[in-house]
């Protein structure tokens, strides 16, 4: 049977789901699980979240992961976040990308370098480097993995640092708006009145922008170009008492296939109460109506509690990415 270790990982459950002449009538189910209690199992599937309880579990296991993406996969999403991040500085380096925003966050500010740089890889680099010496900043480059293994490679062997490692997570919006049985709320939402509204705007407002300057260090004009530069893009804030306790951005690119969810943040006055879960949900909503099919985000290997929110939500890990540092 299954650990608590096993949690993140895929699984296949042999339930039983009847009785036929007598003998059990098994269903199979392969996905994610997310959730191990002593009742029940709960995982996502293609199909959306499933809860099996315990006792119509004949047989659980963990299996290999699912096959990597490949490299066009890789690469459609990796454009596609880019474009919901859109720095205000940009040139190509063949089918590399360039980008600058005054040095607000490191994806906003890095060399992306998905397809052929037209170059041989040195030559490729070297430029890179000239490109942000000539814009007054160090270099980084943003190295999605494996698909820029090579170039990883090669930075290793130039010394260059690795920052701590970024997953690149995603779901089919059919799952994360298939219905769900709705865990026990925590003691402070129980005893508070009714949940307040998440509330989706075209702009950001002035408290909603003092939550990201916060969390990100500043809000310089390039910032604001980062944020609003999006064709289809929404803002969701949550309010109550007069106070906005949580934020979130999304985002349709990719063709319109994508919804990228970005800077979902929560007071810690207000955390433990469900309202990250409910900013997603809304920006999922309105990403559906818009005619995404998939989302997307990216979160730090690192940040344990926003990682295990998401996998609860349904999200799994894409791929990685890695950003480079050039040596001082």
């Amino acid at each position: 049977m299954l650990r608590q270790q096993d949690v993140g990982h895929r699984i296949v459950v042999r339930r039983i789901v009847g009785i036929r002449e007598g003998r059990p009538v098994f269903s199979d189910a392969l996905g994610d699980l997310v959730e191990l209690s002593e009742t029940h199992i709960t995982l996502t599937t293609d199909q959306g979240r499933l809860r099996v309880p315990v006792g119509e579990v004949h047989r659980a296991k963990r299996v290999p992961p699912a096959r990597r993406p490949t490299a066009a996969a890789v690469t459609a999403l990796e454009l596609a976040a880019d474009e919901a991040w859109p720095a205000p500085v940009r040139d190509r380096l063949g089918d590399w990308l360039l980008r600058s925003a005054a040095g607000w966050t490191g994806r906003a500010n890095s060399a992306l370098p998905v397809g052929d740089p037209d170059r041989p890889l040195p030559a490729a680099l070297d430029a890179v480097q000239r490109w942000y010496a000539d814009h007054g900043q160090p270099a980084l480059v943003n190295t999605p993995l494996p698909l820029a293994a090579p170039v990883g490679a090669e930075l290793d062997a130039r010394g260059w640092a690795a920052r701590p490692p970024t997953l690149v997570q995603t779901a089919a919006l059919a799952a994360l708006t298939a219905p769900s049985p709705a865990p026990a709320a925590p003691a402070t939402a129980r005893a508070g009145a009714d949940l307040p509204p998440v509330e989706l705007t075209t702009a950001p407002s002035d408290d909603w922008l003092a939550i990201t300057a916060d969390r990100k260090g500043g809000l310089p004009d390039a910032a604001r170009h980062v944020l609003t530069a999006v064709d289809r893009v929404r803002f969701a804030q949550v309010y109550a008492g007069g106070a906005l306790l949580a934020v979130g951005r999304g985002t349709v690119t990719g063709a319109g296939r994508w919804l990228g969810l970005t800077l979902i943040e929560v007071r810690p006055e207000a955390r433990r109460q469900g309202l990250a879960g409910r900013v997603v949900r809304a920006l999922v909503d309105w990403g559906v109506a818009e005619g995404a099919t998939h989302a997307f985000l990216q979160v730090e290997q690192r940040n344990a509690p926003a990682v295990a929110l998401y996998r609860g939500l349904g999200f799994t890990t894409h791929h990685t990415y890695l950003t480079r540092v050039a040596p001082a």
